[in-house]
């Protein structure tokens, strides 16, 4: 029997106050995991407690800076001994910034790249030394499609998600032998709030140009939902992926393997 069940395991969702992460912590508490969250200020993690508490979910929330490796630090600690060992991890806190290479600041890159990058190899070296000493562990990376993919705008997002996309690669390799498995979620282009402006009707009744676009270039001819991400973190940090490990999984409805239609 496949074991798709997280019963007395502890999942730390990074950022998932909302969106995409709330979704996914969401799915692993349907599946008898207790949920650990964190975010950048009270009033973030506030408001998560409160999503969780509606949707009949005791989650656990911090306030905690990913880039802050003495916070994390603390935070690890103070996890461990509140609630237990994190067995599950959820690296999906991040960020984006969509300037022009040659308009974007140094000072602009570096902060895509701390949080989206160094991010999850400082909470991930944070949370490793426990899984090792308990024989197991699932460290799940939130990449992107610009993990394999550029775009107009977003040369520092691509990079980080380009280097997270190794660093997936590179923990499994390093700590496999230890029984940790770490793998990667590329989301297509998912349908929240964030992205509800794009998705607009406009006066005329026509679909947003960037709606057209991505319905056009995605063989499933619609956008994800967050819900279409739970099925892939729950295997994931299960047991049924046990043999998987330094795989990228892309939840695109297809985007990376189409070419595009003919015009």
């Amino acid at each position: 029997m496949v074991n798709f069940r997280l019963d007395g395991k502890v999942a730390l969702v990074t950022g998932a106050s909302y969106g995409i992460g709330f979704a996914m912590a969401k799915a692993l508490a349907d599946a008898g995991a207790t949920i650990v969250f964190n975010d950048i200020n009270q009033e973030f993690v506030d408001r998560g407690l409160n999503s969780y508490k509606q949707a009949g979910i005791q989650a656990h929330g911090y306030v905690c800076d990913v880039t802050d490796e003495d916070a994390v630090n603390r935070f690890i600690a103070q996890v461990t001994e509140k609630i237990g060992v994190i067995d599950i991890l959820v690296n999906n806190a991040g960020i984006i910034k969509r300037i022009p290479m040659h308009e974007m600041t140094a000072a602009e890159f570096r902060q895509v790249i701390d949080i989206d990058l160094n991010g999850p190899f400082i909470v991930s070296k944070a949370v490793i030394p426990h899984m090792i000493k308990k024989g197991h562990g699932k460290i799940i990376n939130i990449c992107s499609m610009m993990s394999e993919l550029g775009r107009e705008t977003v040369s520092a997002y691509a990079a980080a998600k380009g280097g997270l996309k190794m660093l997936t690669r590179n923990i499994c390799s390093e700590y496999g032998e230890h029984n940790i498995q770490c793998n990667g979620i590329g989301p297509g282009y998912i349908a929240t709030p964030q992205t509800a402006p794009l998705r607009e009707r406009q006066a005329d009744g026509s679909r947003h140009p960037f709606d057209s676009f991505i319905v056009a270039k995605t063989p499933a001819a619609r956008w994800g939902t967050p819900e279409d991400l739970m099925g892939p973190v729950v295997f994931l940090a299960s047991d049924a992926s046990n043999f998987v490990n330094g795989h990228i999984l892309y939840v695109d409805g297809g985007i990376l393997a189409y070419i595009g239609k003919q015009p």
